[in-house]
């Protein structure tokens, strides 16, 4: 059989305490009333809140990077363009390659096609 989810073991829990309360209230279980049930599960419950707040958190957080990172990657993109455009530097410069970029010296000459025999024609 397959194991619970932690979704699913919330809503046994919280089922437990509805339908104790629904139609045995007054009545005490395994040692415990209902209250001191409520009391022993709330660990549990309050774990589960706070993994939720911290959820909840870490999509704000992911949002935020995402747009720090369009101005991030923006200004970046000028930093290159200008190591570019420097006489001193430019696309073949010690700078650019360190920065992971291939070398203009490197990217070779494009290669010219040969010419079909019947387009000479």
């Amino acid at each position: 059989m397959a194991r619970k989810s932690p979704a699913e073991k919330l809503e046994a829990l919280l089922k437990t305490i509805r339908e104790w309360e629904r139609l045995r209230p007054r009545r005490s279980f395994y040692g415990l009333t209902l209250e001191q049930f409520k009391q022993a599960i709330q660990p549990s419950l309050d774990a589960r809140a706070e993994i939720k707040a911290i959820d909840q958190q870490r999509a704000i957080l992911v949002k935020r990077r995402d747009t720090a990172d369009v101005r991030s990657f923006r200004l970046q993109r000028g930093v290159v363009y200008a190591i570019l455009a420097d006489p001193e530097e430019g696309g073949n410069g010690e700078l650019y390659t360190a920065m992971g970029y291939v070398p203009w010296s490197a990217l070779g000459r494009p290669r010219k096609r040969k010419r079909k025999a019947a387009a000479r024609r």
